[in-house]
């Protein structure tokens, strides 16, 4: 018997410094997200982060918890009810951090006598901290706790037809009637030695602003998280037939000191607003669900520095979210799953 897994990063169960605290704790320890060895790790995040940041955090979530509670997850059960509605096989919903856990999720299935899962991170740009890091725990808990589960790993999405067309389809609607003059790509930030680490060809090319630093379809380009967000951009460009002047790309939520990949978004809305530009759209197509990252880091603050730095309309592309479209595209490809003997 056949079932899927969705699987989404997580959030705090309450917008509270008490509640943030373990979220943050269990996020950050991750070796995926900081790769540093487990002392230094320990160090940062138990001996500084989580001793100033559980505030600020808080009082972030806190600007956008909704009343049945955090965005990611509300939209994330939305989606897992909606997949349910068009799949005759078992969906369960999964968290890298928090509840509900992706233990959680595998026993659910396996409860229901499911033998074989197709785990579906909803990240369409695959990363170290993102997708591997699902892939990786979900192999040890298969191991460990679920010997009788079979998984199947869902690949990147990021260049499928039907999310390129979900994605334009949600833009398109977005910008009807707005004459917007420059639509920014905001794509989640990770170390540019995350780039390479994810390299199983050890061929990583040299990273180059504004240039792919892998060939679309090469073996290089697999895993890596920079030519996935270009060529995401690409597709939906040509799909939306955009005028190559009024858009660009950039990265957001940087942490550290460490090299990251550029241009931030955080400059990048400054410099727009200071350079004459009046009017822009910004889509996170790094993200499927509407979360702190986009409703507060963007729609909030790069909003806010945009007009403080001459812009005057900041328009805030939703995400994908459980848009009925999407949701079709979704179920679809895991209904072609379901009916395989195995998946391709």
């Amino acid at each position: 018997m056949k079932g899927v897994l969705l699987v989404n990063l997580g959030s705090p169960e309450a917008p509270t410094p008490e509640a943030v605290k373990p979220y943050l704790d269990e996020f950050l320890m991750d070796e995926r997200v900081i790769d540093l060895p487990y002392v230094l790790r320990a160090l940062l995040v138990k001996g500084i982060i989580l001793n100033v940041r559980p505030k600020k955090s808080a009082e972030a979530y806190h600007k956008i918890w909704w009343e049945e509670g955090s965005p990611l997850i509300v939209i994330s059960k939305r989606t897992q009810k909606k997949i349910q509605e068009r799949t005759d096989i078992p969906v369960a919903l999964g968290m890298r951090y928090g509840k509900p856990s992706l233990e959680s999720g595998l026993k659910e299935l396996s409860e229901k006598g499911v033998t074989e899962v197709l785990l579906l991170p909803l990240y369409p740009q695959y990363a170290m901290a993102t997708t591997e890091t699902i892939e990786v725990l979900a192999d040890k808990l298969v191991k460990e706790k679920f010997p009788e589960l079979k998984i199947t790993r869902f690949p990147a999405f990021y260049n499928k037809e039907g999310y390129i067309e979900s994605l334009s389809r949600v833009i398109a609607r977005s910008l009807d009637g707005f004459d917007y003059d420059h639509l920014l790509f905001s794509y989640h930030g990770v170390p540019e030695r995350h780039i390479k680490k994810t390299d199983k060809t050890r061929s990583h090319k040299k990273i180059v602003e504004n240039e792919y630093c892998c060939k679309p379809g090469t073996p290089e380009a697999e895993f890596c998280y920079r030519t996935h967000c270009f060529e995401t951009t690409r597709r939906v460009a040509e799909y939306l037939k955009l005028d190559k002047n009024k858009y660009s790309l950039s990265f957001q939520s940087r942490l550290g000191i460490d090299k990251w990949l550029q241009p931030f978004t955080a400059d990048k809305v400054i410099e727009l607003g200071k350079s004459g530009t009046k009017k822009i759209a910004v889509v996170t197509p790094a993200f499927i669900a509407d979360c702190i990252e986009t409703l507060e880091e963007i729609e909030m603050m790069a909003g806010a520095s945009f007009k403080e730095n001459g812009g005057e309309v900041f328009k805030m592309i939703p995400c994908l979210n459980d848009d009925d479209h999407w949701m079709d595209v979704l179920s679809g490809w895991i209904n072609e799953w379901s009916l395989k003997e195995v998946y391709v």
